[in-house]
């Protein structure tokens, strides 16, 4: 994941974030909270785990699948675009 060295900060913040909010989950089963809240808190929490997973998955397409060797391919560049805005709203 060489390709991610400058976005390191950001997505171990966006897990450190992601790791609160399953706190917060196990904190509201073990309270004994409401069931439509602690499902809430799930669909955010699984939210956050997607969009994390859309960000390392068109790292991976952009850097290891399209442009390997670092010279991009405008073909290759817009079908990479599709598919990366394809799998964002498929994660959604």
């Amino acid at each position: 994941m060489a390709h991610t060295i400058g976005g390191k900060k950001k997505l171990i913040n966006r897990v450190r974030r992601l790791q609160g909010q399953i706190d917060a989950v196990e904190k509201a089963i073990h309270e004994e909270q409401d069931c439509g809240k602690v499902m809430q808190l799930i669909a955010a929490a699984r939210g956050a785990l997607n969009s994390l997973m859309a960000e390392i998955l068109e790292g991976h397409i952009r850097f290891h699948i399209v442009n390997p060797d670092g010279k991009p391919k405008s073909k290759q560049a817009g079908a990479a675009r599709e598919l990366i805005a394809l799998v964002r709203s498929y994660l959604k």
